[in-house]
């Protein structure tokens, strides 16, 4: 696609399962770069920096020439869905992303508590789920809409007396008070799916903490006290068979929250496998080395037919989840709720699966750029992100000043 027009703004992206939101960018950087729509950027920026003056030429720790890309607000690893990013002058605009409210899809799944409220930490303890019923759920969800106090995650980007929380966690201490609970608002919240155990296939993760992370994690997570065997806390519940119900997959996080009041450039590093490595949250940009483009991991269909679910899913004796949908303000922890839900209908709870369907007005399925699309020929997904852009800009020049 030829043109002389440079090309700036914001668009959204509906990033995959199991890569970080970084990792979306560089991929997108990596098409931009080789592409004829971008090269009247780059040759802009090309002058523009001979231009410079020596002392601002020795502050740029990037000496190389790449589309400027940074994104509205991250989303967890595990997570998929609407991932604004901006380009170019639009880069200056995302912060204006990070205080509108957003839409998610979460399932939870219960019986199990973890270090980081997700699938993807280490089992802190189990408890009883048989009692929970979805009149129970609809029940408990009532606390949580509204103006509510909600307590961050200590697996989070926050801060404490100048150390991040995750930090804390991954050296095994405690941090030096407890963390505080911070006003949100949910404007909607509700159960859509109700899934009876052995219905599904979401799994407590295989992973389980230490006795001296069970005894910080208690403290820390409000679990009470922690249990005198490290193997043997909250009631474990089993199969008819008396074997421990199977768990999933193995622990791999980044840190990268729903949300963060924290706003700033993230480093990139080089193209790695999804490692605990914490990565900032908020509006970031980015520019680096990039590789070929991520193949979006495949996702676990949930069978529909009772017949394919007896067959997939033959132990009835399994945790019940629970799919939900809310629209949150800035600040909101859906891995949170997801644990605090536990608790409040006698058990506990991780989140299993997220996805962000909206964000200001990127909405999933009415103008959000699907990932795949940046894999194909560039005269396939330029034509669709230059409308896209327009679409952006004409709303800005639609508002008033």
């Amino acid at each position: 696609m030829s043109t002389t027009k440079i090309v700036e703004g914001v668009f959204a992206v509906n990033k995959p399962k199991s890569i970080s939101s970084a990792q979306v960018l560089r991929d997108i950087q990596q098409s931009f770069n080789r592409s004829t729509l971008f090269a009247p950027w780059l040759e802009a920026e090309k002058a523009r920096r001979v231009q410079e003056s020596k002392s601002q030429r020795q502050r740029r720790r990037d000496k190389r020439i790449q589309v400027k890309l940074g994104h509205g607000g991250t989303l967890d690893p595990m997570a998929t869905g609407v991932l604004i990013v901006g380009v170019g002058k639009g880069t200056k605009r995302l912060q204006d992303f990070l205080t509108c409210t957003k839409t998610y899809e979460a399932t939870v799944l219960f019986g199990a508590a973890t270090d980081t409220y997700d699938v993807l930490g280490k089992t802190l303890s189990k408890a009883p789920y048989a009692h929970i019923t979805p009149d129970d759920v609809e029940s408990a969800l009532t606390k949580f809409r509204g103006s509510i106090k909600q307590r961050p995650p200590v697996y989070s980007a926050l801060r404490m007396d100048g150390k991040r929380l995750y930090e804390y966690a991954r050296e095994g201490k405690e941090v030096p008070r407890e963390i505080q609970e911070r006003p949100v608002t949910t404007e909607s919240l509700e159960l859509r799916e109700w899934l009876p155990g052995g219905s599904h296939p979401y799994t407590w993760p295989s992973e389980e903490a230490d006795k001296e992370e069970k005894s910080v994690a208690h403290k820390v997570l409000h679990l009470g006290a922690a249990p005198e065997d490290a193997n043997n806390d909250l009631p474990r519940t089993n199969s008819p068979s008396g074997q421990e119900i199977p768990q999933g997959t193995k622990r791999q996080r980044d840190i990268e929250d729903e949300d963060d009041a924290e706003i700033g450039i993230t480093p990139v590093p080089k193209r790695q496998e999804i490692t605990p490595t914490p990565i900032m949250s908020g509006a970031s940009q980015v520019s680096g080395g990039l590789d070929k483009m991520t193949a979006p991991a495949t996702r676990t269909r949930i069978p529909t037919e009772a017949q394919t679910i007896l067959e997939e899913f033959p132990s009835v004796d399994k945790p019940p989840a629970a799919k939900l949908s809310m629209t949150v303000t800035s600040g909101f922890y859906v891995r949170s709720l997801c644990h605090d839900l536990g608790q409040e209908v006698g058990s506990l709870a991780i989140m299993s699966e997220l996805a962000r369907t909206r964000q200001a007005g990127f909405e999933m399925g009415r103008n959000v750029l699907e990932y795949e699309d940046l894999c194909k020929a560039e005269d396939i997904w330029a034509p669709l992100l230059v409308q896209m852009l327009q679409n952006w800009q004409d709303k800005m020049d639609s508002e008033p000043q």
